[in-house]
């Protein structure tokens, strides 16, 4: 069935693939262990051993990638194409779905006091939600494996749990380079989304996250004592010129509508109120809109450093580190989770969202095959707190599992031949 005629159907259509009760605790206990063990990217062996181990107990061939961290496991392709083999990014005949996932965490401390289930580890924690991520494209895996020896899953399916990335430019160009995407012809993923009740989905066609790219810059010059200013390059203020400086510089040299921004995340110089330092670093990310400036960015951005920096006499030196483009939701795939959405929750369940600054290596999938990745809820309805990306007390509710798996799994069974 088409995802055009299947987004007719009323809610209450019964496809099968839903959660059954044991299963949904065992993800939850699964996603809370991972929540206490994270791991940063391309250290993940912990994280990829649990996922072998729970695949292979249902009878699955999971196969760890080259780099020895993440992994591909392949539902109902009965040999036809798999990730070693060659049978190109059209899927052949059968059309092989891929459910993406990442598995690694931040270096950043958990903050959540009063959380059973917190880090174990110092200064590392899943504040992403990757530890969703995962445990959503595990508990659909094992449900879909379920229907497939039932005779119910029409068309194959690859889960593909990928390391590192939160590290730029982020694994996944290393797992295309694996063969994640042989034979494959569309690829969908979710993304938690702590804006959005559990419950719903966010979607959008066409771009849902920017580019986003890693810039460092050392500023250098003879120092001295800071009651004699004018003998020496001031790299106090000069850094401080460059912190407040570039960002409108570089606002003022590519059309506002192209979103290209530049934010400071450390500043550090000096060690004695009295001295004026001969050594500051700076580091932050560039992030973009829309994918033609983006391309542009490294030059536009670099000049502007170094003008700043001339201006005040400083010596720059700068590490512009390419990192990921923007995703760009491919129509049919994005039509294709609505209507596995609307079948499994009904037309309320999905909301429309914004194009949002955040980067995510997804992007790199999309410049092979076609696909989509939608914002999953994460907020408990009514909470007032936004427990926000990236911070230490971030934390999900924990039936947005079921939602997500759900999700995939409809979409699994609504997948088009073509």
């Amino acid at each position: 069935m088409s995802p055009e005629s299947e987004a007719d159907l009323p809610a209450e259509t019964a496809l099968p693939g839903t959660l059954p009760e044991a299963l949904y605790a065992e993800l939850v206990a699964f996603r809370r262990d991972l929540h206490m063990h994270p791991e940063l990217g391309n250290q993940e062996f912990r994280t990829t051993a649990a996922i072998k181990e729970r695949l292979e107990k249902d009878g699955l061939a999971p196969r760890v990638l080259p780099s020895g961290t993440g992994l591909v496991c392949d539902i109902g392709t009965d040999g036809a194409a798999d990730a070693h083999g060659a049978t190109g990014g059209d899927g052949g005949p059968q059309g092989i779905l891929a459910l993406r996932a990442d598995i690694d965490a931040l270096p950043i401390p958990d903050s959540k006091s009063d959380c059973p289930y917190r880090s174990t580890v110092p200064d590392r924690a899943h504040a992403c939600g990757h530890d969703v991520h995962t445990t959503v494209v595990l508990g659909a895996g094992l449900v879909l494996a379920a229907l497939h020896r039932r005779g119910l899953l029409p068309r194959p399916v690859r889960l593909v749990f990928q390391p590192a990335e939160e590290v730029l430019p982020g694994g996944a160009a290393e797992a295309i380079k694996a063969g994640v995407l042989n034979g494959v012809s569309r690829i969908i993923a979710v993304h938690c989304d702590p804006r959005v009740d559990a419950g719903m989905i966010g979607l959008r066609q066409g771009a849902i996250t920017s580019a986003c790219d890693r810039l460092e810059v050392l500023l250098d010059g003879p120092g001295g004592h800071s009651a004699r200013p004018h003998l020496t390059t001031d790299l106090v203020t000069a850094a401080a010129r460059v912190v407040t400086d570039v960002p409108a510089l570089v606002g003022r040299r590519v059309d506002t509508r192209a979103g290209l921004a530049v934010t400071w995340g450390r500043i550090e110089s000096g060690h004695a109120p009295n001295v004026i330092p001969q050594h500051a670093e700076l580091a932050g990310t560039v992030r973009c809109l829309d994918i033609n400036a983006w391309r542009h960015a490294p030059d536009i951005v670099v000049a502007a450093i170094d003008e700043v920096a001339n201006l005040h006499k400083a010596k720059s030196e700068i590490n512009y580190v390419r990192g990921v483009p923007p995703v760009v939701n491919e129509p049919v795939v994005t039509e294709l989770l609505r209507a596995a959405m609307v079948a499994r929750r009904g037309e309320t369940a999905v909301e429309s969202t914004e194009q949002s600054l955040g980067g995510e290596d997804f992007s790199w999938y999309l410049e092979q095959v076609p696909g989509a990745m939608a914002r999953l809820g994460v907020r408990t309805p009514g909470e007032r707190t936004l427990r926000d990306l990236h911070q230490g007390d971030f934390d999900a509710d924990e039936s947005a599992i079921r939602v997500g798996v759900e999700l995939f799994t409809a979409a699994a069974l609504l997948h088009p031949a073509h």
